[in-house]
């Protein structure tokens, strides 16, 4: 507890430090607003359901807790880390605020509406729109691809790397078993989320050094 103390004191003292996190901060509401407005757009925009390779051969589960309360969990988690390691804070909120800028722009290009089944759900607007998603912002999938940036941003813990990537595939079975993301929006997801790491580390490398001295 003294370490964390010490480390806290240290971060939270240094100018520099303020700043990042303040921009990092900035950077993530603004991500915030891109999404909101995107979303509402994609599902203004929504086209007719698709067929799918999977929710075609499955029959839609109840997964309402699990979809809304696992990530409510997940960012205590990482909340904790970073509370633990201050100098995780800017690059982790940073990163995930360059995922939400990217997905933002990507439900703006592709309009296709939700599955028949989750159409069809008696309490689908207020469970889902109104708690925690839109319903038209379909790809790729956040609650697949979000889990695993955290899973390559902790990749030096392995046991970090191991929880993650293991929520992250965990997560898009759920929302496959909930009808509530087409297959390709959860496979896709794990390819463009290590690109938008990738340029993470490049954009903001001071935030990464730091990070890495954590």
């Amino acid at each position: 507890m003294g370490q964390i103390i010490k480390n806290n004191k240290d971060f939270w003292t240094d100018t520099q430090a303020l700043f990042a996190a303040f921009i990092s901060s900035l950077f993530l509401g603004l991500s915030l607003v891109a999404n909101f407005y995107a979303g509402i757009y994609a599902t203004m925009k929504a086209s007719n359901p698709v067929t799918d390779i999977i929710l075609d051969n499955i029959r839609v589960y109840d997964v309402d807790a699990i979809f809304i309360y696992g990530p409510v969990v997940l960012w205590a988690f990482v909340a904790i880390l970073c509370f633990n390691q201050p100098k995780r804070i800017p690059f982790v909120l940073k990163s995930v605020a360059l995922f939400i800028f990217t997905r933002s722009f990507f439900i703006t290009l592709t309009h296709i509406g939700p599955s028949i089944e989750a159409n069809n759900l008696v309490d689908y607007s207020s469970r889902i729109i109104k708690d925690f998603t839109f319903g038209g912002d379909l790809f790729f999938s956040a609650h697949t691809g979000l889990p695993f940036l955290m899973a390559l941003v902790f990749a030096k813990d392995m046991r970090l790397l191991v929880l993650f990537t293991l929520t992250a595939i965990f997560f898009g079975i759920i929302v496959l078993m909930g009808h509530l993301h087409y297959t390709i929006d959860v496979i896709a997801a794990f390819f463009i989320t290590y690109t938008i790491y990738t340029l993470a580390k490049y954009f903001f490398k001071k935030d990464w050094e730091m990070f890495n001295r954590s």
